[in-house]
């Protein structure tokens, strides 16, 4: 067939010309092109495709970045340094309103009415609530939701990273990534109104697990501690904002820190900080006397993981209850001394879910990439125990998401699929839902679950089958963060946004 009678845009040139300035409309006339072959055309089309996506990367800011199976992408089209530059104009937004609505308080109260008779509660201080369960039980929530979804108080930017809120006297805190800072805020809750910062030089980058802190900080008696992905620990004033006290316990420790960076929750008990450098020579566990910042203990050689260290009770023994890179370890909470040990060894050393107490002297444990999960029982007195499996299975597999326990039996998220186990025998009642890798929480007997996706998910915990009441569209972005729930209000947030909704009755 000639080509000579053939328009510009057919030619070798004209086409590749198309290609290279918009390729949809260069594949378009690829396919158009009478005198290509078939072959030629479909080699043509993924070379298309390719500058296509490069395309999408430089000019139109298409991010890339994995989900929770680490191998599949997630897409979004929010720069950073805008999503940067959009946080820093919010914020100095409501800094300049501030006088405005501090003169009109009716405005807050008309808001949130509930919130403000709450005020002074400290309900959700800790990482997942009281005892790092992951139970809501303070008040009942609505377990019937309209059709567009929680009542929404607010929604606006957050900086990077994967902490959680805690929430005490109405003030929600937590740390995220502004630019080159690690940045610990208060927020007023009812509102969404920065009260506060707290920032210091560090920038944590890890291309699979993604960017910035990770840590929860915790609220104890008017005092904030915060700790960073490069381990930087601040004991700071909950109502201004300055700093108390701090140390970077990898370096006061001696330790280097782990492929995915420091995210340990501190533990306050007993007067004490206990956080999990993860350094030798006795310095894996290490307690700070809270007020001072003075170390008053150290114990273990341990690798730390990624799993916050809790206060428990099991035996009728009150001790820590650590999970370390390779196993499971109850300390004294005086002196860190070591009652009993049981091996968790899993793929690449990682730990991450929080273990759950299912019985007086049991508790649970679990682990992903194929590891699986436990039963463990202790026995014993004094500072002598045994740890004893009850049952180990598959069939429970929690990566960075941590089980609820409710009526004898375990819900959380089996990789990335919602599942039910019986906490006594480990037989798995039922397994649906697809969440990926998200968090959720228990309250009023239903499972809040906030999707890796950003939605918020109300499901039955009931043994029975996977039954899902309500779901809508909370913020939108890969969300890994867990929610938290005080006074009847639902806080979430990811990486880029974070939002309050009404959930108490």
């Amino acid at each position: 067939m000639s080509t000579s009678n053939n328009p510009w845009y057919f030619t070798r040139l004209g086409l590749w010309a198309s290609v290279l300035i918009f390729p949809p409309v260069g594949l378009v006339l690829l396919w158009m092109r009478p005198q290509t072959r078939l072959p030629w055309k479909l080699l043509g089309s993924v070379v298309v495709a390719g500058i296509g996506m490069a395309h999408l990367l430089l000019f139109y800011g298409l991010r890339m970045e994995p989900d929770g199976t680490g191998i599949m992408p997630m897409f979004s089209f929010k720069d950073p340094a805008s999503q940067q530059q959009q946080l820093e104009q919010h914020r100095a937004a409501q800094k300049a309103a501030e006088p405005a609505q501090t003169a009109a308080p009716a405005t807050v109260e008309a808001a949130a009415p509930q919130a403000s008779a709450h005020i002074a509660s400290a309900y959700w201080a800790d990482f997942r609530g009281p005892e790092r369960q992951g139970h809501y039980e303070q008040k009942p929530i609505l377990t019937v939701w309209p059709a567009q979804g929680l009542q929404r108080l607010w929604k606006q930017p957050a900086g990077g990273g994967y902490a959680s809120f805690t929430i005490a006297e109405g003030m929600a805190f937590t740390i995220e990534q502004r630019r080159n800072q690690e940045v610990v805020a208060a927020y007023e809750v009812p509102t969404g109104r920065e009260k506060w910062t707290n920032a210091w030089t560090a920038n944590f980058q890890e291309g699979m697990g993604g960017d910035g802190p990770r840590a929860t900080p915790v609220w104890d008696g008017g005092r904030v501690y915060a700790q960073g992905a490069e381990g930087e620990l601040r004991c700071i004033d909950a109502t201004s904002g300055k700093t108390i006290w701090n140390v970077n316990i990898l370096r006061d420790n001696g330790a280097s820190n782990i492929q995915w960076g420091m995210a340990n929750a501190p533990l306050v008990v007993d007067g004490k900080v206990i956080v999990l450098p993860g350094g030798s020579g006795g310095k894996s566990v290490v307690a700070y006397d809270k007020i001072t910042g003075k170390r008053v203990w150290s114990a273990l050689d341990d690798q730390a993981s990624y799993t916050s260290p809790m206060l428990v009770t099991l035996a009728g023994k009150r001790q820590l209850l650590i999970v370390t890179a390779k196993r499971a370890a109850g300390l004294t909470v005086e002196e860190g001394k070591l009652l009993w040990e049981y091996p968790w060894t899993t793929e690449f050393d990682i730990n991450c879910a929080q273990p759950i107490i299912v019985a007086p002297n049991r508790f649970f444990i679990s682990a992903g990439y194929g590891h699986g999960a436990a039963v463990v029982e202790l026995s014993g007195q004094g500072d002598r125990f045994q740890p004893r499996t009850v049952w180990q299975n598959t069939r429970m597999k929690n990566k960075f998401n941590s089980s609820v326990l409710y009526q004898g039996h375990i819900y959380g998220l089996d990789e990335n699929i919602l599942a039910c186990v019986n906490a006594e025998t480990g037989d798995q009642k039922w397994k649906g839902g697809r969440y990926g890798y998200g968090q959720l929480l228990l309250a009023s007997g239903h499972l809040v679950v906030l999707s890796e996706s950003g939605d918020v998910a109300l499901v039955k915990a009931s043994p029975e089958r996977h039954q899902e009441v309500a779901q809508f569209s909370a913020i939108e972005g890969k969300t890994w963060n867990h929610p938290a729930i005080s006074d009847g209000l639902l806080l979430v947030r990811n990486t880029t946004e974070m939002a309050c909704f009404r959930i108490g009755r």
